[in-house]
């Protein structure tokens, strides 16, 4: 039974964006012995799950929604990609079981839960690093500054050219790439580089495609642009990645898996998540789902060529998921998003709960 699709939505992995073209998660799954031994069981399960949200979790999703659906072939499970802030909007809506995130709940978006009564638990999924890409052959630049992205990328400062960015550069306009303002990398960006209240230059190339700024950038000589972690391990040959210097420590850091996972890639490092609406969990459908999701979490990241949380942090998210603990770890009361280890952020005194 085919997987009912989405525009511009795939659900099986030979297809997927930022992931391999391996054998289903499934398949690994069962290979490995880490899921169900024996031959795999067909459920008698049927229903349907339906996620939006951020194009750097999508990859995620989408390659759990193709191994459940080996498992689970009744579920009909649909998976797009509207960016962050468009996957909060159909969530706040009640359009949508699960919402996909690159950054936390903003305070207006948990604001609009409470006002609609939507209770959602907040469910961490991988890490992730947001990467400063640069077209391949460029031989002029291998690390850059927070205070040098914010030349190039602020709209108080907004360099016009690489020579402006440093004698010796090449006197050649930058071609800027970087994803739309629904995006949380957006968000995310924009406030570990301009600030919460700064601007972002208008003369940019947006996209809510990460594929599309990868094209971008590899396309254009002197292109600079910034997407998730994912995209660039699935693109590294067509694209170079610049080390970022973490302002603490002065340290140029390269966005690897074992940076990132280690949170060494300071300060464009982050966590990214589900939300889960807690009345969707009554389905049980999108209940057995999002147990399943989390139950083989490393094995889906992996096989999205994505950044796994640890197995410890792992049990934490599951225990939470069972606890139904609905609300938001990463929102503190001052109306600002919590940052720092994720091991420190997600412990219950910070939760603001939803009643």
């Amino acid at each position: 039974m085919p997987i009912r699709q989405m525009p511009m939505v795939f659900v099986m992995l030979v297809f997927g964006l930022g992931c391999d073209s391996r054998p289903g998660t499934a398949d690994r799954i069962a290979e490995d012995g880490s899921g169900r031994t024996g031959a795999r069981r067909l459920s008698a399960l049927r229903g349907e799950v339906k996620i939006d949200g951020s194009s750097t979790v999508f990859p995620i999703s989408e390659a759990a929604a193709s191994a459940f659906h080996e498992e689970f072939p009744g579920v009909d499970i649909t998976v797009g990609k509207k960016g962050t802030g468009g996957g909060f909007s159909e969530f706040i809506r009640g359009e949508i079981d699960i919402a996909d995130a690159s950054r936390p709940i903003k305070g207006e978006e948990l604001a609009e839960c409470r006002k609609r009564r939507i209770r959602f638990m907040e469910l961490p999924i991988a890490y992730d690093g947001i990467t400063v890409c640069v077209h391949k052959d460029n031989g002029f630049i291998s690390e850059i500054s927070i205070e040098d992205l914010r030349r190039i990328y602020s709209a108080d400062v907004a360099l016009k050219s690489w020579k402006d960015l440093k004698a010796g550069y090449p006197d050649q306009p930058f071609k800027i790439f970087m994803p739309g303002t629904d995006s949380g990398t957006f968000d995310f960006f924009k406030e570990a580089i301009v600030g919460k209240e700064g601007n972002i230059r208008a003369d940019v190339t947006p996209s809510e495609e990460d594929l599309v700024l990868v094209n971008g950038i590899a396309a254009e000589k002197f292109g600079i642009g910034f997407f998730g972690a994912s995209y660039y391990f699935e693109n590294r040959e067509r694209v170079k990645a610049l080390k970022v210097i973490d302002p603490k420590t002065s340290e140029a850091v390269e966005p690897s898996r074992a940076n990132i996972e280690q949170a060494r890639y300071a300060p464009l490092g982050r966590p990214i998540f589900l939300y889960v609406n807690s009345a969707s969990m009554k389905r049980p459908e999108a209940r057995r789902f999002v147990e399943y999701f989390l139950e083989h979490a490393i094995e889906i990241c992996q096989a999205a060529k994505c950044v796994p949380l640890s197995e410890e942090l792992y049990a934490t998210v599951r225990r939470r998921f069972a606890a139904r603990l609905a609300g938001s770890f990463f929102y503190d009361e001052q109306g600002n998003s919590r940052h720092g280890q994720l091991a420190e952020i997600y412990v219950e005194e910070n939760l603001i709960a939803i009643p």
